[in-house]
């Protein structure tokens, strides 16, 4: 059988792709003077290990894998730290459709990797990862609170007890009281669960009275004591991910400080920020990759010289989501430039573009601060007027100077 070897420029001498799957990982090798082999391997840690040592007896230095799922990430575990591994965004490593296996998926990985057209895509430290692993459960867990929450009120809504539209935090104190009352009682009285109401409540008596005369069966209890209770174990849960997150986020206490001083940002979302993007801005060549790469920034689809859709790109969903909820907190800041930012945009932009833009501008200034070791500097809500004024004092300058040189 005749070998085959590469006859193509390359830019890596020798290096491996592989097309990872749950169960099987396809790998091709290939590079200078090495003839180009594939062989399948299992997802096991033996036989990882096994292709870990089938790599370094053909002294392969880089390899090249495409980010599917999760399953890249033990094979990242046990070979990371002897090979230069790529993990590559399947989007950018598309091959001809049509003509699509598993061999040839690795096979074309390996030949862009030697090509030197690969584009890594961003691996945080262990710790960030870890955290960010924290972090991302906890925001899950907090996404679940909020749909029993509104099961709960589904639940009371069907036994006409109209408590959402007295209160407006029904599981406040006086929610919470009123609540503990229907359920311990079988025959409560609307009238006797007045004295749980605070005195800060807007609604009358009448109309909270009105409120909570309704038709509660012992379904109906039941069920909300059952939503209770993994409300309130999943709350647990919550407060031990919080005494973690704060034990793997305390080498970085600096860093959140810091980037807490961005309006908008609390301690929360600062941890979330370095979770995501890490503290070595090194990883990012200026702060417009790093905007690209979170998927904040307008796409660019120009064609025969018109430009076509300019939608924000594909990127982190998990830290473009944080930073649209810093963006509309930062939004209802009194006296500050986003404030005024925003409502600059929003007339002629809508809410929804003008919290995106203010997301960017708030991870921007994440990554110098991150990187610069600065705190925010405010420039308060009068720079955009002042900015303006002094562009168009410039401007009526410049045509002023025209019409006396005429």
């Amino acid at each position: 059988m005749k070998e085959k070897y590469i006859k193509f420029p390359i830019a890596v001498k020798r290096g491996c792709g592989m097309d990872v799957h749950k169960d099987t990982v396809v790998v091709t090798i290939m590079g200078e003077g090495l003839r180009t082999q594939t062989r399948s391997f299992k997802t096991f840690t033996n036989s990882l290990v096994k292709l870990k040592k089938w790599l370094k007896k053909h002294n392969i230095t880089h390899i090249a894998i495409e980010s599917t799922g999760v399953y890249w990430k033990p094979i990242f575990n046990v070979m990371g730290d002897e090979f230069e591994l790529l993990l590559v965004n399947a989007r950018h490593v598309k091959n001809v459709p049509g003509h699509k296996t598993d061999k040839k998926d690795s096979r074309w990985l390996a030949k862009l990797l030697l090509s030197g057209l690969l584009k890594a895509s961003f691996i945080p430290e262990r710790t960030i990862r870890e955290l960010r692993e924290l972090t991302r459960y906890k925001t899950k867990l907090t996404q679940q609170i909020t749909s029993e929450k509104n099961r709960f009120l589904k639940v009371l809504e069907d036994a006409n007890i109209k408590l959402s539209s007295v209160l407006n935090d029904v599981f406040g104190v006086t929610g919470t009281k009123i609540i503990d009352h229907i359920l311990s009682t079988e025959d409560y009285k609307p009238e006797e669960l007045l004295q749980h109401v605070h005195g800060r409540v807007k609604a009358s008596g009448e109309e909270i009275k009105e409120a909570l005369t309704g038709y509660i069966t012992e379904h109906h209890r039941f069920m909300l004591e059952m939503i209770r209770t993994q409300i309130s174990k999943i709350e647990e849960t919550i407060t031990k991910l919080e005494e973690k997150i704060d034990e793997k986020v305390a080498p970085y206490g600096k860093e959140v400080e810091l980037l807490m001083s961005i309006p908008g940002v609390g301690r929360d979302g600062a941890i979330r920020i370095i979770s995501e993007i890490g503290t070595d801005m090194s990883r990012f060549p200026s702060e417009k990759h790093l905007a690209s790469w979170a998927g904040v920034c307008p796409g660019s689809n120009e064609s025969a010289g018109k430009n076509k859709s300019g939608r924000i790109t594909y990127g982190n969903k998990y830290l473009r989501s944080l930073l649209v909820e810093c963006g509309w907190a930062a939004s209802r800041t009194k006296g500050t430039y986003f404030n005024a930012k925003y409502k600059s945009l929003v007339g002629r932009r809508g809410k929804k573009k003008t919290i995106i833009a203010l997301g960017h501008k708030i991870l921007i200034a994440s990554y110098f601060i991150i990187k610069d070791k600065v705190a925010y500097k405010e420039l308060g809500e009068d720079h955009l007027n002042n900015f303006r004024r002094d562009r168009l004092i410039a401007y009526y300058q410049q045509q002023l100077e025209r019409l006396m040189s005429a």
